[in-house]
């Protein structure tokens, strides 16, 4: 679709991995250094979910460069330590505070039928203490 036809309302094509079951997109504005991301996954069978990531962040490329499929049981959960996602997710990104491995999860959560579709929201205000 031409960008003309999206500028007058169409919406724009679904990605592929959209197209293979229930699925999740999460849209995330990582604050001060301006970059931005996508994230889609879809559940291809059982708990088994597809990522695709889209970004204008070198780091964050670096996640994803082709879409990676996973087992959405093993990304849930902190008692063994992180999950291999965002393991590997951290050791792309430059930035602790990140907020891209976090959108992964929900989206693998939400694709497999773990959690349900809802915003997460963080406001951050610096504030003077006075003694």
């Amino acid at each position: 679709m031409s960008e003309p036809e999206q500028a007058a309302g169409s919406a724009p094509q679904p990605s592929a991995v959209c197209a293979m079951g229930p699925s999740a997109r999460v849209l995330v504005d990582a604050g001060v250094c301006g970059h931005t991301a996508t994230v889609r996954a879809a559940k291809t069978g059982g708990y088994i979910v597809r990522l695709e990531l889209e970004s204008d962040c070198p780091h964050v490329q670096k996640i994803a460069a082709a879409p990676i499929e996973l087992d959405a049981l093993r990304q849930i959960g902190l008692r063994g330590g992180l999950p291999p996602l965002l393991e590997s997710a951290y050791a792309c990104c430059a930035h602790a505070a990140c907020p891209v491995p976090s959108a992964l999860i929900k989206a693998v959560e939400v694709a497999a039928g773990l959690a349900l579709p809802d915003d997460v929201t963080m406001t951050i205000t610096k504030e003077l203490v006075s003694e």
